[in-house]
């Protein structure tokens, strides 16, 4: 540790140009994380708020809610506790003059139901009568506020906004929350027609009968709309990260190792032992990748403070330890691949020189 910072503070400008790199790396890395939890979290906000264990759906809507149709004769055999809600979704146009126009998800409810109980009011209150709505915040950012009347899908009745709702989102899609009566007219399908989807609490809750098919959440989550495209290619993009990181590490290293093969030579002629030299060379790399990281989360800290609220980022404690973990991981890795030449180098060179 002494012969690594030692050198880190002779060579400022040469180590301080690795600690840059690697906080560049650092950065990018947290704010792909962050963007890629925000937008996974804006695509499942509303499930995880219900608490979703099991979804419901018409077997031949391709696990899709918004698609899904469930009539009188699907739902006749049904039981449902206070741990099942019947929903309704359709995808709307929201318009209101002099607001801007937003693409958004109805969502019908039961008012004697856990979806109704459950939404979590940040302003207002819930939706009693037909023709109210309770709205995610992101309407609220987007200047949308209490009393407004609302035009979805170009209805000729306009809704009430009675609410400000949060963590009401669903394929990044902001939900605006009403009654199940009003999805039907909007939906404006068959007389029998129910409900998209029954949504249960229950693990172990299953039922099908006739066009109705049970589905686990996880199932239904991978099945959201570019969900697990999305997800995979973060996850393609953080992994080369680590790997460019990881060949940086170990390149600079490495010139930096043969540049002082002459010094290591002497010193193992005056009988320093080879495990010192590479015990120096991996606590310089996780030094240097210790200050890059430090540089990088507070630059992170920073970003996300200053950065709209309507930029789906999620820095969380989970993506501050997975990583460092993995960028000091890839520090120790990065310098193995020098200490193989100083376990080889010989006193003699030294001697005889």
């Amino acid at each position: 540790m002494f012969l690594a910072i030692k050198e880190i503070k002779r060579e400022k400008l040469r180590y301080g140009l690795i600690i840059l790199m690697i906080f560049l790396i650092s950065y990018l890395i947290f704010v792909l994380s962050s963007l890629a939890v925000g937008l996974a979290s804006e695509n499942t906000q509303a499930l995880k708020s219900w608490d979703a264990q099991k979804v419901i759906l018409n077997k031949n809507a391709n696990v899709s809610m918004s698609q899904s149709v469930l009539t009188k004769s699907d739902l006749a055999k049904t039981t449902l506790t206070k741990n099942e809600a019947l929903v309704g979704q359709i995808p709307v146009v929201v318009k209101k003059s002099g607001r801007p126009q937003i693409s958004a998800q109805f969502i019908g409810v039961k008012k004697n139901q856990f979806i109704y109980d459950d939404q979590e009011l940040i302003a207002g209150r819930k939706a009693k009568k037909n023709y109210e709505v309770t709205v995610d915040q992101a309407f609220k950012t987007k200047g949308y506020q209490l009393g407004d009347r609302l035009e979805l899908n170009g209805s000729s009745k306009k809704y009430r906004i009675v609410g400000f709702v949060q963590n009401a989102k669903i394929n990044i899609a902001p939900i605006v929350y009403g009654t199940l009566q009003s999805w039907k007219k909007l939906r404006q399908g068959l007389p029998t027609l129910r409900a998209s989807a029954i949504i249960s609490r229950d693990h172990n809750y299953k039922y099908n009968h006739k066009d109705s098919k049970t589905y686990p959440i996880a199932q239904f989550i991978k099945k959201l709309p570019g969900y697990t495209a999305q997800n995979m290619t973060f996850e393609l993009m953080i992994g080369f990260l680590y790997v460019i990181s990881l060949i940086i590490i170990a390149v600079f290293l490495y010139i930096l190792t043969m540049q002082k093969m002459h010094n290591y030579a002497v010193m193992r002629a005056q009988g320093i032992p080879s495990s010192t030299l590479v015990k120096a060379t991996i606590s310089q790399a996780l030094i240097l990748v210790l200050v890059g990281l430090v540089i990088g989360l507070v630059a992170m800290a920073v970003t996300v403070k200053v950065l709209p609220a309507a930029v789906p980022i999620s820095f969380t404690p989970d993506i501050i330890l997975s990583g460092t973990l993995g960028l000091l991981l890839t520090a120790i890795i990065g310098s193995l691949i020098p200490i193989r030449s100083i376990l080889k180098v010989d006193p003699a060179q030294a001697i005889g020189e």
